[in-house]
């Protein structure tokens, strides 16, 4: 294309604000300020309404996920525990990522595969509903395993 024709992609090059103007609506389109700190601005040719709208649609299809924690020791007992998993269950029913931590207090620290023992039973419970993204890892006086649903 030659610098007079406007297009997609098209660069005209410098002109006046006027000028710019008059072509934009000779198309009937908008002229959008692009990089207003640039020397001289740079400006573009648009239908700025279609633009907001086609914003707005990628933006509706986008899910946000959160990340949902689920804290446990390693001496929980059964029936915390059922409650506790019924939780992540539903967590990651809704299509949210969850944060299982055993946290360690005082003395057992020393017995880590309790700790290790809890993780895997989870695992094996969420079988149908999760997939394990991180496995448990030590992080000072807890360990931590992400869970993310499966899809």
């Amino acid at each position: 294309m030659n610098s007079g024709t406007l297009g997609p992609g098209a660069h005209t090059g410098i002109m006046s604000r006027r000028e710019a103007q008059r072509k934009a609506d000779l198309l009937g389109l908008d002229l959008v300020e692009v990089s207003p700190n640039a020397d001289p601005p740079v400006v573009r040719v648009m239908d700025f309404g279609k633009f907001q709208f086609d914003e707005k649609k990628t933006k509706k299809k986008q899910k946000v996920q959160k990340i949902k924690e689920i804290k446990l020791r390693p001496v929980t007992d059964e029936g915390d525990y059922k409650v506790k998993l019924r939780n992540l269950i539903a967590f990651l029913e809704r299509g949210d990522k969850v944060k299982v931590t055993i946290r360690f207090k005082g003395r057992e620290i020393t017995h880590k595969e309790l700790g290790m023992r809890l993780l895997e039973r989870i695992k094996t419970d969420i079988e149908g509903v999760g997939i394990v993204d991180q496995e448990g890892k030590l992080e000072g006086r807890q360990l931590v395993m992400v869970i993310s649903p499966k899809k």
